[in-house]
Order: C-alpha cells, then structure tokens, then sequence
C-alpha cells in the first residue's frame, strides 16, 4: 500500500525555521499534485499549500504566503515545505498529501494522505 512518510518536524523557537519533508514509500507521485494541511489542537485541518506535478502551479493558504515554500523533487519523490519566520500559533501536526481528485485545498478530496509530524513553536 502506498504511503507518505512526513519527517522534519520538531520544537523552535519563535522566528525560526523549520524544513518538512515529505516522502512516498511505494509509487510515485510524480505526475499528480501534492500539498500540506495542518491541524492544530482543537481546530479543523487547514490547508497549507498544494504543487502540481511540474511545479507550475503553486497555491498557498494567507497565513502561509511570504514565510512558507512549498517545493517538488520528483527524483526523489518527495514534497517539502520550508517554513521561515514560525510563530506560536504556528503549532500543529502538518500533513502531506497526494492526488486530489477536486478540490486541490480540501484534505477530504485527497486519494493518499500521511500521517503527519509535529510541529512546535515555542520558546
């Protein structure tokens, strides 16, 4: 069964910076979108950002625009997210995911999705 692994995540201090990775242990997801959600305690899983398969479309959620990058490599099969400038309420486990069949900003609409990393911003 196809799965994506999320990894990078950890305690930082506020302003700092954190780079998540995400990575596919099976087929590959070369040819279809991939994003990031996240989901902090209490709250509903937010959309992060979403790619295309050639990088040529790239969305990003407001809280996210200017401080987070959302990169492809399809050599290794992987999405990662660069986040700069992390605020506290910044805490949450982020997500991957792969392949929406709509809605490229609704986790629901996602055919393969990981099981996340924690990400903790605090000083």
């Amino acid at each position: 069964q196809e799965q994506l692994t999320e990894s990078g995540g950890g305690l930082v201090q506020p302003g700092g910076s954190l780079r998540l990775s995400c990575e596919a242990s099976a087929r590959t997801f070369s040819n279809v979108p991939m994003a990031w959600f996240r989901q902090a305690p209490g709250k509903e899983r937010d959309f992060v950002a979403a790619i295309s398969s050639s990088g040529g479309f790239i969305y990003y959620a407001d809280f996210a625009k200017g401080r987070f990058t959302i990169s492809t490599d399809n050599a290794e099969n992987a999405v990662y997210l660069q986040m700069n400038s992390l605020k506290p309420e910044d805490t949450a486990v982020y997500y991957c995911a792969a392949d929406p069949d709509g809605n490229w900003k609704e986790w629901g609409d996602y055919n393969y999705r990981g099981q996340g990393t924690q990400v903790t911003v605090s000083s």
